[in-house]
C-alpha cells in the first residue's frame, strides 16, 4: 500500500490562545489521518499577551515558532511553513475546527489528480448549518469574495469543481509547489494573499479543486471582531490593487488599472457618504477663511484614498513580481473568466458607486477585456493553396473547427502560398519569423519538422501550451520511402526522423492521433520515453488527457458539384462508363501496380472499366517524385492501358473542387503493401470515399480495412493479389444490389467522420487548455510506495502461502516457491557476473 505523504499543518495565532488550542487539539485528537504522518505547526505572530506560553503548555505534540514581530496571515504561514518537512501543506484558522475527514479528503485529491495543485475545503459556520466558503468570485476591479456565504448548506454545494481560489482558513497545497511560488505575499498582511495564491497557480497551469468531503467549521472573521472596519477596508482595497497589478496580462491591465483606481475613490466616497460636490467653484463660501478648514471625513472614506497612496509605495517591490508572473503564466484572462464567475459584478450595493460603476465599465470598454477570444496558432510545414495535400488540409480544417470560438491564425512555412479564402488568418512565414507567431499565440498546434524549427518552443521552461499533431508516423513513412537511398543516408534519415517525432514526445502537452491503432503506438512511444508515469496513470488510467484520438474528417455538408470533373476532363471516359478512383497520390508505401494488375485481368471482362488516377504530382514542391510513380506510369503503358482503361491526372486537383471528381466516381480504392508503415498508417483520403459515399475496395492491413470490413462499407482483399482484387472490383462495381447496400451503410456512419466529430478532442482541449501534467512547475507525485520492512514481508509472505494453499494446495506452494527460489538464484549470478566484469 502507498504510504501516505506528510502533512504540515500550520495554525497562525494572534492574541487568541483560547481558540488556537481548541484548534490544534481537535488537530491532534479528531483527524482520522496517521499522527506520525501529522506535523502540527503553530506561529505565534508576537501576540504578547501570554499565549505563546499557554500554547506551549497545553498543546501538546506541536511544534510552536515564535515570530518576532506581528506578520500577519500571509506571514505567519510563511514562516510556519519554513519549519516544516511534509509534502503537502494545510493552513488552518485558529478559530476553526477540522472535521475527520479534513486532511485525508483532500490528500486524495492531489495524489489521485496530478494537475490539482491546491485543494480549497468546504467550510462551514461552526454550528454547520450556514456556509462560510464552498466557492470563490473576483471581481474585474480585484475584489474576491465568497459566494453563497451565509446561506443553508442545503447540500447543493456537494460536488467537487475547480476554482480560482480556496479560503486560507482551510487550504492545502502541495509543499513544493507552495515554495515554488514563493508561499503567500507578505506584503498583503492580510486579506487577499488566498486569492492571490489561486490566481497564481491557475495562470501557471495549476488547477484549484474544491472538494466538499475535507471540511472544516470556522468562526467567521472571529479574530478580526476587535478590529476597525476601516481598516479591514484599507488592506481590501490595497491588496486588490495589487492583485490586479500582478496578475493581469499588459492588455487587460492597461484598461483595468485605471478604472479600478477610479472606481475605488468612489467606492471610498459613497462608502462614507462624503459630499463629493463641495470643492465646486460654485459652491465657495462667501467667507474665504471657511474654504481653510479642515474637512470631516470617515475613516471608512479615508481607507480607500490611503489604499492607493500606499499602493504605490509597493509598486517597486511589486514590479519584480509581476514580471515574474507574466513570464511564468500559461493561461490567459479570459481562459480565468470561467473561475471568476461573475466578474462584471458591481460587488457594493451603493447608488452612486453604481453609478459609477456603469459609467467605468463603458468608457474602458471592460466587458471586452475578459472577452479577448483565445490566441490559437496553427503551423505546417505543407502548401497551403487551392491543391493541398494532407497535412496541409488538416492543418486547414484544425483552423476552421477552431476559429468558432478562438482567434485562430494558420501558418504555412511553404514557399508556394496561394490560400483560398478563410474566415481565419493564413500567413506565410520564413522560419525566421515564427517565433513571433509563436509569441502571439496562447495555444500552438503543429505537425512534422515544425517543433524543430522554433527551438525556444523545445525547451523544459517553455510556458506555451504545445498540441502535437502526431498522426503521420513519419519514421515509419520513411522505412519505405527511402528505399532508393544508399543503406548509410537511409539508416541515418531514419533515426533523425524518429529524433524529431521524440522531441514532440517529450515536449507535447497534449498529442493527437489518428486511430486506435496509432494510439497504441504512441501510448507505446510515451511509455519509453518516460512521460506515461505512474502519477499519470493513476490519476488517468485511459491517458486521454494526454493522447486522444482526432482521425482525418470530411465536411458536414454533402459534396455539391461546382465544375468538371472526371468525365468532363479525361478522354475516353463515356458516361455510362464503371470509374475507379485512387483519390491520393501515389507513393512508395502504396501499391498501384498490383491494381493496374487487376485492371488488366478485368479488362477483358469489362471493357467499360476506367481507373482514374486523381493526382501524380504533389502541390508540394520540396515532396520528390518516387520510383513508384514512374513505375506505375510504365506499368500501365507496358499493358497498353494508359489512356484507355487507365488515365493519370498528372498535376493535382484543387481541394475545394476534388468533389466533382468524386461525384463521376462509382468506387473508390485503396492498394498498399503489407508491412508496419501500413499497419498503423491512416489513408486519409479514403475518407473523401466516405463523403461521396463510394463504396470501397481496400487492401487488409491497415485500420480502415477494418472499419470497411466491420461496418459492410465495401471489399477488403490480401496484399499484392491481382485476382482478388479484380474480383472484389467487378463485384462493387457491377453488382448494382451490393453497392447500393455500401451506399446505405456508408450514408449511416458518415457523420461520425465530419471534422466537427473527427476534432473534438482538440476543441475540447482547447477551451481549457493546460501543460500536462509533468510538465507544470514543481511538479512531482505524492504516490510513494516505501520498501517493505522485514515483519513486512513476512507477512505478505504467510498471506502468499495461505493463498496459493487455498488455490492448488501443497503442489501449488511447492511450485511456487521452485520459481521464487529459481528467480533469486538468476539474480544473485547476474549480480556475481555483474560484480566479475
Amino acid at each position: 500500500m502507498a504510504e501516505l505523504p506528510l502533512v504540515s499543518v500550520v495554525v497562525v495565532n494572534y492574541r487568541g490562545a483560547e481558540d488556537t488550542i481548541t484548534c490544534l487539539r481537535a488537530l491532534r485528537e479528531q483527524l482520522d489521518y496517521p499522527t506520525e504522518r501529522l506535523q502540527l505547526i503553530c506561529v505565534d505572530n508576537a501576540s504578547g499577551d501570554g499565549s505563546a506560553e499557554r500554547i506551549e503548555a497545553e498543546a501538546d505534540g506541536v511544534m510552536l515558532v515564535r515570530a518576532p514581530a506581528n506578520l500577519g496571515f500571509a506571514g505567519g504561514c510563511n514562516l510556519g511553513v519554513e519549519h516544516s518537512h511534509g509534502e503537502v501543506l494545510a493552513f488552518l484558522n485558529n478559530d476553526a475546527r477540522p472535521d475527520p475527514q479534513w486532511v485525508r479528503a483532500a490528500v486524495s485529491v492531489l495524489r489521485a489528480e496530478p494537475t490539482v495543485g491546491a485543494v480549497a475545503s468546504k467550510v462551514l459556520d461552526w454550528d454547520g448549518k450556514a456556509i462560510d466558503f464552498v466557492d470563490g468570485g473576483l471581481t474585474w476591479f480585484g475584489m474576491g469574495y465568497k459566494r453563497h456565504a451565509g446561506e443553508p448548506d442545503d447540500g447543493s454545494h456537494d460536488a467537487p469543481r475547480d476554482v480560482l481560489f480556496g479560503t486560507g482558513s482551510a487550504l492545502l497545497v502541495r509543499a513544493n509547489l507552495f515554495r515554488a511560488l514563493h508561499g503567500f505575499d507578505e506584503r498583503f498582511f492580510m486579506f487577499y494573499e488566498d486569492v492571490d495564491l489561486g490566481w497564481r497557480l491557475n495562470l501557471r497551469g495549476w488547477r484549484v479543486r474544491y472538494e466538499p468531503a475535507s471540511l472544516t467549521y470556522h468562526r467567521h472573521h472571529a479574530s478580526m471582531s476587535g478590529v476597525h472596519s476601516a481598516r479591514e477596508y484599507y488592506l481590501l482595497e490595497r491588496n486588490a490593487l495589487a492583485m490586479l497589478y500582478k496578475n493581469l496580462s499588459d492588455a487587460s491591465l492597461a484598461k483595468v488599472l485605471p478604472a479600478a483606481l477610479a472606481l475605488a475613490v468612489r467606492r471610498s466616497t459613497a462608502r462614507g457618504e462624503l459630499d463629493p460636490t463641495q470643492l465646486e467653484i460654485t459652491r465657495r463660501p462667501a467667507d474665504r477663511a471657511e474654504d481653510d478648514a479642515p474637512v470631516q471625513i470617515s475613516r471608512e472614506t479615508l481607507a480607500g484614498f490611503l489604499a492607493i497612496d500606499q499602493f504605490v509605495e509597493l509598486l517597486p517591490s511589486l514590479g519584480p513580481s509581476r514580471a515574474e508572473e507574466q513570464a511564468a503564466r500559461v493561461c490567459t484572462d479570459h481562459d480565468l473568466l470561467p473561475l471568476m464567475r461573475k466578474a462584471m459584478e458591481p460587488a457594493y450595493p451603493l447608488p452612486r458607486y453604481l453609478a459609477a460603476h456603469e459609467v467605468l465599465v463603458k468608457a474602458f470598454g471592460l466587458d471586452e477585456v475578459f472577452g479577448r477570444p483565445r490566441r490559437i496558432l496553427v503551423i505546417t510545414g505543407d502548401v497551403v493553396a487551392e491543391r493541398m495535400a494532407g497535412p496541409a488540409i488538416r492543418a486547414w480544417n484544425m483552423a476552421l473547427t477552431l476559429a468558432g470560438e478562438h482567434e485562430v491564425r494558420l501558418v504555412s512555412i511553404n514557399k508556394s502560398f496561394a490560400p483560398p479564402p478563410a474566415p481565419f488568418a493564413v500567413v506565410q512565414a520564413p522560419q525566421r519569423d515564427l517565433p513571433q507567431h509563436v509569441d502571439w499565440a496562447d495555444v500552438v498546434v503543429l505537425q512534422g519538422h515544425v517543433l524543430e524549427l522554433v527551438p525556444s518552443l523545445k525547451r523544459k521552461d517553455s510556458t506555451k501550451i504545445v498540441v502535437c499533431d502526431v498522426y503521420d508516423p513519419m519514421h515509419l513513412e520513411l522505412l519505405e520511402q527511402s528505399k532508393d537511398n544508399d543503406d548509410e543516408r537511409r539508416a541515418k534519415d531514419v533515426i533523425g526522423v524518429t529524433k524529431v517525432l521524440n522531441a514532440q514526445l517529450q515536449r507535447g502537452d497534449f498529442f493527437l492521433c489518428a486511430s486506435e491503432r496509432q494510439r497504441h503506438f504512441w501510448l507505446g512511444n510515451l511509455m519509453a520515453l518516460g512521460r506515461l508515469t505512474p502519477a499519470l496513470y493513476d490519476a488517468d488510467p485511459t491517458v486521454q488527457s494526454l493522447l486522444a484520438v482526432a482521425p482525418f474528417g470530411l465536411p458536414g455538408k454533402p459534396p455539391e458539384r461546382n465544375g468538371r470533373g472526371i468525365r468532363g476532363v479525361a478522354p475516353n471516359i463515356g458516361e455510362s462508363d464503371k470509374v475507379v478512383l485512387w483519390a491520393g497520390g501515389v507513393y512508395s508505401w502504396f501499391d498501384p501496380l498490383t491494381l493496374i494488375q487487376s485492371v488488366d485481368l478485368l479488362r477483358h471482362k469489362r471493357d467499360d472499366l476506367r481507373l482514374f488516377f486523381l493526382g501524380m504530382r504533389h502541390p508540394n514542391p520540396d515532396v520528390p517524385e518516387m520510383g513508384i510513380t514512374a513505375e506505375t506510369r510504365r506499368l500501365a503503358h507496358q499493358l497498353g492501358l494508359v489512356n484507355r482503361h487507365v488515365f493519370f491526372n498528372e498535376s493535382w486537383v484543387p481541394y475545394h473542387q476534388r468533389q466533382n471528381f468524386l461525384l463521376d466516381a462509382d468506387c473508390g480504392v485503396t492498394t498498399h503493401f503489407e508491412h508496419v508503415e501500413t499497419t498503423f498508417a491512416f489513408r486519409t483520403r479514403v475518407l473523401d470515399y466516405l463523403w461521396a459515399g463510394l463504396p470501397i475496395v481496400t487492401t487488409d492491413g491497415d485500420s480502415f480495412a477494418d472499419l470497411v470490413r466491420a461496418e459492410g462499407l465495401g471489399l477488403v482483399v490480401p496484399a499484392e493479389d491481382p485476382a482478388e482484387l479484380a474480383e472484389a472490383l467487378d463485384l462493387v462495381l457491377y453488382d448494382t444490389e451490393f453497392a447500393a447496400a455500401c451506399r446505405d451503410r456508408i450514408a449511416a456512419i458518415r457523420d461520425e467522420f465530419t471534422w466537427e466529430n473527427a476534432l473534438a478532442p482538440l476543441v475540447e482541449f482547447c477551451r481549457n487548455p493546460r501543460p500536462a501534467a509533468d510538465r507544470l512547475s514543481a511538479s512531482s507525485p505524492l504516490t510513494r510506495t516505501p520498501p517493505l520492512n522485514s515483519g513486512q514481508r513476512l507477512r505478505r509472505d504467510l498471506g502468499l502461502f495461505r493463498e496459493y494453499l487455498n488455490a492448488g494446495g501443497a503442489g501449488e506452494v511447492a511450485r511456487r516457491a521452485g520459481g521464487r527460489l529459481a528467480r533469486l538464484a538468476k539474480d544473485r549470478l547476474r549480480g556475481g557476473d555483474e560484480r566479475s566484469q
